[in-house]
């Protein structure tokens, strides 16, 4: 199956994110140009839910995206995630067909590269470098994940939102309230107040400083 212009140039892109950590050679890239699509997911769109078969990872070229579980009929937001990052639900480390009930979500419209969970698994066994980068890509999934957690453990709403202004990863003006509110586990109304107070307190700050 040929692949157009503009595919072939997302899949180039998540090779150079891919190249970055090791050294890609050419039959690899010629692997994953064989085996990896493209998926474009319009705003407001489910890119996975729990009743879709869990069969990729997805490297995001373009656009912003949330996974999100469902508690008693509420979304609770559980990360956001933003071009040249890859996402997936959690799989069983055995490949058992059980995995986290998650939903992704496009935040934006989305550009994706798709990697099949089965082709990652094989090239694995051939190719000694994709298990240096796919090392090198947990770690910083597992940093992501420590660092949710700790602000998951934060008592006072307002120093979690303090929290997540840290986080450079993370650009708030690409997410909408009610899901920064979701993430932050507090009401829309008390996000807002606490908005308000920290543009206040930045203002109050930059007066004094003048």
């Amino acid at each position: 199956m040929s692949i157009n212009d503009e595919d072939q140039l997302a899949i180039s892109l998540f090779l150079s994110y891919l190249g970055q950590y090791h050294t890609i050679s050419e039959s690899l890239a010629s692997e994953y140009r064989k085996h990896c699509t493209i998926s474009k997911i319009k705003k407001n769109k489910f890119i996975l839910s729990p009743i879709d078969n869990n069969k990729f990872l997805y490297y995001i070229v373009s656009g912003t995206a949330r996974g999100f579980i469902r508690d008693r009929g509420k979304d609770i937001t559980t990360w956001f995630a933003f071009k040249n990052q890859i996402i997936g639900t959690i799989r069983h480390p055995e490949g058992k067909e059980i995995y986290e009930q998650e939903y992704l979500h496009a935040l934006e419209n989305c550009v994706l590269v798709c990697i099949p969970h089965a082709f990652i698994e094989r090239i694995c066994d051939h190719y000694p470098e994709v298990n240096i980068i796919g090392r090198k890509v947990m770690e910083l999934q597992y940093f992501e994940a420590s660092k949710r957690s700790i602000l998951a453990r934060i008592t006072k709403a307002s120093d979690r939102y303090k929290q997540l202004l840290q986080d450079n990863e993370i650009n708030l003006a690409q997410i909408p309230l009610r899901y920064i509110s979701s993430y932050l586990s507090i009401r829309v109304e008390t996000l807002s107040r606490i908005r308000k107070k920290e543009i206040y307190s930045s203002l109050k700050l930059i007066d004094n400083v003048a």
